[in-house]
Parts: C-alpha cells; structure tokens; sequence
C-alpha cells in the first residue's frame, strides 16, 4: 500500500513517513515550498525519508498541481490518497474517483465545501442556520439586507480560511462592498454567499470519526472574532469547554447530527463551527471534513495525548489503531486534561522584537514566524501567525490563566514598527 499526501502545510508538525511507516509501499508527498520556509524550515535535499518528495514552487498552480498529482499516483500505483487541507479535498476526491481508490469521493466532499449546499442539508436535519442567500446581483444583496437587516457577512460560497469574508455593518459599508463584488457588466454571481449576522461567541468541535463512528471530539470555545484576523493586534485565546460546562454534551450532540446530515466518509477528521447566541441557541456556522487549523491540532493533542491527524490518516489507510484498542464498544477516548492555544497575527511593519521563547512545561508547542528586520504585510488569511503557542492544564481556568498571562507576554515582547 502506498499514500499519496497532497500537503500545504509546513512538514515538521505532519510526520508522515513516522505515522504511516507500515505501509510496506511507502508515502509520496507533494509539499508546498512557501509553507515549508513560512514556518521557518529547511526545504529538504532528495526525498527527506519519504518514498518521494516532490516540493512544489506555487501550489495555487492548479494545472500543475493535479498534473503533478496525476503523474505520481499512476508512477507509483497509490492506493490511498490524504489531503489535510480544504482546497486539497475535492482534488483528492477526484484522483480517488479516478483510481477506484477508497475515501471520500466527489459527491460526499460536495456537502462540506458547498455552503450552500450544506446549510440546506443542516436545515433538512432540523439544525438550526443563519438565515442565508446566494446573492447574483447587488439588488439580491440589498433586498437580503432589507429582510434581515445589518451586519451581514458576506463569503465565497467554497471559502476557508476566512478568505475574502467581509462584515458589512454599516449602509455605507454595504454600498461599498457592494461595488467592489458587483462591478458592472459582469455576469451574475453563484460563487457569493449572503448570511444574516449572529451574535455570541463561536464555538467549535474538533474529532475524528473512525468506521463511521465518532472515537474522539471535543469543544473549544474561541475568545475572539475569527473575521478580525488582519484588525486584531492583541493576544488571541482559544481554549477547551470543561466536562461538566453544560454546553458540552450540547456541542457534541449537535456535531454528531450535524455530520449525520452531511454524509461523511467512513474514516475523517471534522472541524465544526457552532455559535452560542445570547439567548442560549446553538447556530451552526460551517462543518469541515478536513482537520481543524490553527494549532487546534495540537490541542486536541494534548487533551487526548492522540494527534488527530495521525489518527485520521491510520484509519484512511486501514492501519491498526492503537490509540483505539483500549476503548469499550462504542466509547469515545475521553480527555485527560484542558488546553488551548494563543495567537498572535501577523500585521503591516518591520520586525523589531519577538518574543522570549517559553520554557514552562505546560507549553506543549511554541512557534514563532518572523524574526528581527523582517518586513511584513497584513495576515493574508487567518492561519497567518506571527506567534502561536499551545498550553495545557488540569483544568480550563487555569489554562486560560496560562494562555493569558502569556498572550500579554507576548503582546509586550512583539514589536513592530
């Protein structure tokens, strides 16, 4: 057997050769150059312990990336093909299709990349969702704000990452925006997606569903607008619900409904996004079947002492589960402590000071993306960090006092100017 990982990730946190050492065929990685020196790692010399290693120059060359994808998968007779990243899944989906190979396929991929598509299937289920639309004009759009008055978020219909998502909160804000998606002469747009505004904080459960069952998930809670990303100068906190908050076995019922109505695949790691409203509702956002991003992988780490994306890509690949092994029929690995991550966007400026490398030892991953002299831009998207640490603890209030004392460190020791 042998894997075909599509990888837009640095490589150091994904050790494939080391997850998946007992496919007796070995792991082909197509890897992308500018996240592997983003994260401040060495572009490998040869294959660097992977059967091959191709390293791509601009992943967003999509000709060349499927090509290159095509060519391999034939050259080394893949069977299994993983793709971690949301604009990698109807790609893999694809080359799957293609080959007979099993995992999920273009239809099944559809509902989780498919706003659209998605919310009608939540709504089917009986999940509550933002009012929404699919705007093709600028007078769809104004006539969606008349019935469901402002803000309004607007989104690419296929989006992540939080690319191109706009919060209109203003008229003037929407007439601006407005012009700038609408310009005329264009064609009608199918790509834009319209939703009404929901207030409260954003919540989100992270797991893996393993022979179509659900073996680990959890909450998090995230202390911050996840539009904000290029605004945001501060410390960004995000962290684990305890058992007993009663807003857990809430989030983990709705998930498990929630990815019911989607139809997933037999084997998958899911990222799903649940608002929280002042009046106690649960409003689903969005449900990915692709590991969550951010360093939310690490925190499930570190709560499970089980990486998820180790998990996922064993069973994708039909190895044995040991993580699993010790687990009743039915049951799901249950967490062994709270953890969380802050985050420190990237913004407009030249590098004057980073900040002192944490040695406590519930600092379970410490990264950091710029060094001194170095001139940035604007996060591009919201996974561009200028420093990200993750941090456990017994409990949730003491993780977040973590979390907090070093996000204030790291918002005294950051300097751009």
């Amino acid at each position: 057997m042998t894997a075909l990982v599509l990888h837009r990730f640095p490589l150091g946190p994904f050790p494939y050769d080391r997850w998946l050492a007992e496919l007796d065929g070995g792991v082909v990685l197509i890897a992308a150059r500018d996240r592997i020196e983003g994260a401040r790692e060495q572009v490998p010399d040869g294959d660097g312990g992977y059967r091959r290693l191709v390293v791509l120059d601009d992943f967003e060359d999509e000709e060349l990336l499927d090509s290159t994808a095509l060519e391999l998968a034939e050259e080394y007779g893949i069977t299994h093909v993983i793709a971690p990243h949301e604009a990698d899944l109807m790609r893999a989906a694809r080359l799957r299709e293609k080959f007979g190979l099993p995992g999920q396929l273009p239809d099944e991929v559809l509902p989780f990349r498919d706003k659209a598509l998605m919310k009608r299937r939540l709504e089917a289920a009986g999940i509550e969702v933002a009012p929404y639309a699919l705007p093709a004009t600028a007078d769809d759009a104004r006539d969606f704000a008349d019935e469901h008055g402002l803000p309004l978020v607007f989104k690419a219909r296929d989006g992540f990452g939080s690319i191109g998502l706009r919060i209109v909160r203003t008229p003037a804000e929407l007439e601006e925006y407005l012009a700038g998606a609408f310009a005329p002469g264009t064609a009608p747009r199918e790509d834009l997606l319209a939703e009404a505004y929901v207030p409260g904080r954003m919540c989100h459960v992270d797991g893996v569903v393993v022979g179509g069952r659900t073996v680990m998930a959890w909450p998090s809670q995230y202390q911050y607008e996840l539009a904000s990303f290029q605004a945001d100068p501060g410390a960004r906190v995000d962290l684990t619900l305890e058992p007993s908050d009663p807003l857990t076995p809430r989030l983990l019922e709705l998930a498990d409904t929630a990815l019911a109505a989607l139809g997933g695949p037999a084997d998958y790691a899911f990222h799903a996004e649940v608002f929280h409203t002042p009046d106690d509702r649960l409003v689903v956002c969005e449900v990915a079947s692709r590991p969550a991003g951010a360093r939310i992988r690490e925190v499930l780490d570190a709560v499970f002492e089980v990486h998820p994306v180790e998990l996922a890509t064993r069973a994708q690949t039909g190895l044995r589960l040991p993580a699993l092994s010790r687990l009743a029929e039915g049951a799901r690995l249950e967490p062994v402590r709270m953890a969380g991550q802050v985050l420190m966007m990237k913004r407009p400026g030249t590098v004057r000071g980073i900040p002192v490398t944490p040695e406590e030892p519930w600092v379970r991953y410490y990264g950091v993306f710029a060094e001194p002299g170095e001139v940035l831009a604007e996060a591009a998207l919201s996974s561009d960090f200028l420093a990200a640490a993750v941090l456990s603890a017994p409990t949730r209030g003491q993780c977040e006092g973590r979390l907090r004392a070093l996000g204030a460190r790291f918002e005294a020791e950051i300097v751009i100017d």
